[in-house]
């Protein structure tokens, strides 16, 4: 049984050394494809992260983009808030003149505004009895015209409306505020800031 059992052993050995031989293989070939796989899963995990950074990156700009934006809309808003207000307090400073100067203001207005000489003069419910009647009189003696004082009053806050027949200058003190801020607007930003 000697011979038995050393080819028995020996067959032993052989599949032993086959099957360690084969674990080895397999190992090295896991341990191959196990490197090659997590290389691969480095790569990935640096190109996510470089595409995450990169897209919050882009998305930083974006939003602060966004912010200055907001924040130009915003200056821009309380620019037009001044401008607005540089406008409003200028009607108040004519509507509010000492009332010498606004009679003086109102008679070169009509002189100048008038085209015949023969127009009709709508002043407000307040200023038509003093100040109308007055700047009539000084614009007439003034310049030879025959203005009349209408006996109309227009919801104005200041200055007139000349009729003559169909045809009205509208020199209402907002009328002409409005026309000098489309004309002026520009220079006043400038000034102003």
């Amino acid at each position: 049984m000697n011979g038995i059992e050393n080819i028995t052993r020996r067959i032993q050995a052989d599949a032993q050394a086959e099957i360690d031989g084969v674990l080895s293989t397999a190992r090295d070939e896991a341990q191959r494809i196990t490197a090659g796989y997590r290389a691969q899963a480095e790569s990935e995990e640096r190109e996510l992260s470089a595409k995450n950074a990169k897209a919050a990156d882009q998305r930083e700009e974006r939003l602060v983009s966004m912010a200055q934006m907001e924040a130009r809309k915003v200056i821009l808003a309380a620019k037009q808030d001044v401008v607005e207000e540089a406008y409003a307090l200028a009607l108040e400073k004519l509507c509010t003149m000492p009332e010498e100067q606004y009679i003086a203001v109102l008679s070169d207005l009509l002189v100048q505004a008038s085209a015949s000489g023969t127009e009709e003069a709508v002043f407000s419910a307040k200023d038509r009895p003093g100040v109308g009647k007055a700047a009539v009189e000084k614009a007439n003696a003034a310049s030879g015209k025959h203005l009349i004082l209408s006996d109309q009053t227009a919801d104005i806050r200041g200055g007139f409306i000349l009729k003559d027949r169909n045809v009205e200058v509208n020199c209402a003190f907002e009328t002409l505020v409005r026309l000098q801020k489309a004309e002026t607007a520009g220079a006043v930003v400038k000034k102003l800031f």
